[in-house]
């Protein structure tokens, strides 16, 4: 563990007030903790940079009625480190119940390629 996530985390833990603020505080604290997670400078600046109660007062500042959580994020992500930006990938699984019955989609399959063929 690098010597700054566990500081992240717990600064991550912090109380935060207002309405729209503790509406967003858990998806945000949960994304935020996993960014920590994926990348060992994320979470040094997250340890090193402003408490999460003014991360999520920024978060929130602007926002009328509502905001995506991607948005969010992203809002979240540059408030510790500013031009960083988040990618969002989603997959459709129509059987979930059905995963590991079925063979795994075309994409995962491996694919065997033999050198000599370009020769």
């Amino acid at each position: 563990m690098n010597e700054f996530l566990e500081q992240a985390l717990n600064k991550l833990t912090e109380n935060v007030s207002g309405q729209k603020e503790g509406a967003m505080a858990p998806s945000v604290r949960e994304a935020l903790g996993d960014f920590c997670r994926q990348d060992a400078e994320f979470a040094q600046a997250v340890a090193q940079g402003g408490s999460f109660k003014e991360c999520m007062a920024v978060v929130a500042k602007g926002v009328g009625n509502s905001i995506s959580d991607l948005e969010a994020y992203r809002k979240a992500v540059q408030f510790y480190f500013k031009g960083a930006d988040i990618r969002f990938h989603m997959v459709i699984d129509l059987c979930p119940a059905a995963e590991g019955e079925m063979a795994a989609p075309p994409s995962a399959q491996k694919k065997i390629l033999d050198l000599s063929d370009f020769l």
